[in-house]
């Protein structure tokens, strides 16, 4: 057996029912104990989220980065090729009822990912001035007591950055470009690690003030991308969705790559990249929201609730749509090609849909690369405190030179890394489930918000 046979046996062992379970549970228990957060309070949320950005500013509080800023280099790290080349894989290797189960973890992921970031926020350390540390590591170790567990999810997340992060980013990112452009894949390399070392050399706030905006205008961009393509195809829409709801259920017997699939697979393959795309679960978006400048853990857990709906289910449906209703998933190309040739296929011509999709690809790419850089960055200061920062910052560049070759099995790896990280966080929300549902009812009841170092026990009487 080879080493990417190997691989693969390891990922569909961490992948398999227990996985499922675990992310479904954890899922259905916030849901339940918050009321069902992500449909009773979908209009407060996306008030007091998107609809700030349009009102007068707030005041903060004490963090690192502002609400937003923090948002959206959570954004830049759950927004990259996951969602499109990732969207993309699922489709061709579990049919397109793999999109209906992404939508499932996501709905679930709402909440899911509203109480990391509240938990994040709670449990936060100081560590300098106006610095926090926090995310799963900390909110495992003060909540729970459990250090090991803690120490092992900083391990993986450490190492996961230049999985999810970096290998995988750079080479789709890569490829795209010599497809596009014939831009060699070593031109490319030098590049990505030059681009991303200027930032990131500068830290957290610069990394803050080139993803507010970086994330928007790539969002933009690929949504107006696929619109073109779906507009094209309008009239397969219906029969798009079809697919993708009748696939979950019934074993696809059509044509592409998928052709016998197994319900199991689409549902296998739907919540690996589900997972990858929107990262609920993951334990990674805290990280950064626990920089954010707020005076309250709920304020900035709204952020997180919101970040999954434009990821899942806005972004994800797109490139679904623009696959599917393409006929670029009947190809039998691989899953980079697939996505490029939705693009190149349409009205648009193959010079400026390639064009277009490399791009976006490059841009989602670039700015998930910064996100995960502070990711790995933070789990390793955990572990080693805050003067390995620069060394963190060294070698995660040369890194993407390395993954732009593609010469390592980078989504087997990356799936692989995705679980390390997200057994040991699951473990601890639903463990925590009882403070993180105190906090939330505390909040909508309008009493004011304490602090954990102030007082450890004042939300246990909403644990019942």
């Amino acid at each position: 057996m080879n080493f990417e046979a190997i691989l693969t046996q390891i990922g569909k062992l961490l992948w398999g029912p227990p996985t499922w379970a675990l992310l479904g549970l954890v899922g259905v228990i916030l849901s339940h104990r918050t009321g069902w957060f992500q449909v009773s309070k979908f209009g407060y949320y996306l008030q007091n989220t998107v609809g700030k950005l349009f009102t007068k500013k707030e005041k903060l509080g004490p963090g690192e980065l502002t609400p937003f800023q923090a948002f959206t280099t959570a954004m830049a790290a759950t927004m990259g090729v996951g969602n499109l080349v990732g969207s993309t894989t699922a489709i061709i290797f579990g049919g397109p009822g793999a999109i209906f189960w992404m939508w499932v973890i996501g709905f679930f992921g709402i909440t899911t990912k509203f109480a990391e970031i509240v938990l994040a926020v709670h449990y936060r350390e100081k560590v300098g001035e106006n610095k926090f540390l926090g995310g799963p590591m900390k909110y495992i170790e003060k909540g729970l007591g459990w250090k090991p567990l803690a120490v092992v999810f900083s391990i993986a997340g450490a190492i996961a950055a230049f999985g999810i992060g970096n290998l995988v980013q750079a080479n789709n990112v890569a490829g795209a470009m010599l497809r596009a452009f014939g831009i060699p894949r070593a031109v490319s390399g030098i590049a990505l690690a030059l681009l991303v070392g200027i930032v990131i050399i500068g830290g957290l706030k610069r990394i803050g003030q080139v993803a507010e905006r970086a994330v928007p205008f790539a969002a933009i961009l690929m949504i107006v991308g696929c619109t073109l393509v779906i507009l094209q195809n309008i009239t397969l829409v219906p029969h798009a969705f079809a697919l993708i709801i009748g696939g979950a259920f019934t074993t696809q017997g059509a044509v592409g790559g998928f052709a016998g699939a197994a319900i199991a697979t689409a549902i296998r393959f739907g919540l690996m990249r589900g997972i990858f795309s929107n990262e609920a679960g993951l334990g990674s978006a805290p990280i950064a929201h626990a920089t954010a400048q707020t005076n309250h853990p709920v304020s900035q857990g709204l952020w997180g609730a919101i970040e999954v709906v434009l990821d899942t289910h806005v972004v994800c449906t797109f490139v679904a749509l623009a696959v599917i209703t393409s006929g670029a998933w009947t190809q039998g190309k691989p899953a980079i090609d697939t996505f490029m040739y939705a693009f190149s296929s349409s009205f648009i011509g193959p010079t400026i849909g390639n064009s277009l999709a490399a791009i976006s690809i490059f841009f989602f790419a670039f700015t998930t690369m910064l996100g995960w850089a502070v990711y790995g960055e933070r789990c390793l200061e955990y572990l080693a405190g805050a003067q390995s920062n620069l060394f963190y910052r060294v070698i995660y560049c040369p890194a993407l030179y390395i993954g732009s070759f593609g010469v390592v099995p980078v989504w087997l790896i990356a799936d692989i890394l995705n679980a390390t990280m997200a057994i040991p966080n699951v473990i601890g929300l639903i463990a925590l489930s009882g403070v993180f549902v105190g906090i939330v009812k505390a909040y909508f009841k309008g009493e004011k918000y304490v602090p954990y170092d102030e007082d450890a026990t004042y939300y246990k009487r909403y644990q019942s």
